[in-house]
């Protein structure tokens, strides 16, 4: 079995999504339990939003990274299934997790929009040249 380059990044995103998904229960569970809320009253998401204030934005997060990373995860899978190793291809791809940890960090910590949706935009550039890469792969081969 050879090594396909954007395992590496694919891991990465698995890894990050561990993280904001580890950091999200540090927040919540002490929160649920220092303001007395009955598990219960939790069971509608919106609810639990205007309940959890504390862990809202890492929960938004955790929710982020299986959105646009869905397409990287595919795009990743594609290109290991059909043996493409694009250095470009890699870089794009290294780029989006970048960004996309820009992203999880801004968004888990001081949450300002404009340097979220600046790491977000920038990253849904590097995913949508991404899929420009891989299709013209697909299409001239």
């Amino acid at each position: 079995m050879s090594f396909n380059p954007v395992l590496l990044p694919v891991l990465c995103m698995v890894l990050l999504t561990f993280v904001v998904w580890v950091y999200l229960f540090a927040l919540r569970l002490p929160e649920i339990s220092r303001k007395k809320i009955d598990p219960q009253k939790l069971k509608d998401r919106a609810e639990a939003h205007t309940l959890l204030t504390t862990s809202a934005a890492a929960s938004n997060n955790l929710k982020n990274l299986f959105e646009m990373p869905v397409l990287f995860y595919l795009a990743a899978m594609l290109m290991m299934l059909l043996l493409i190793q694009d250095p470009l291809v890699v870089r794009l791809a290294w780029g989006f997790v970048v960004l996309r940890i820009v992203h999880s960090i801004v968004q888990c910590t001081y949450n300002r929009v404009v340097h979220r949706f600046i790491a977000y935009f920038l990253s849904c550039l590097f995913l949508l040249l991404m899929w420009v890469r891989l299709a013209s792969y697909i299409l001239m081969n």
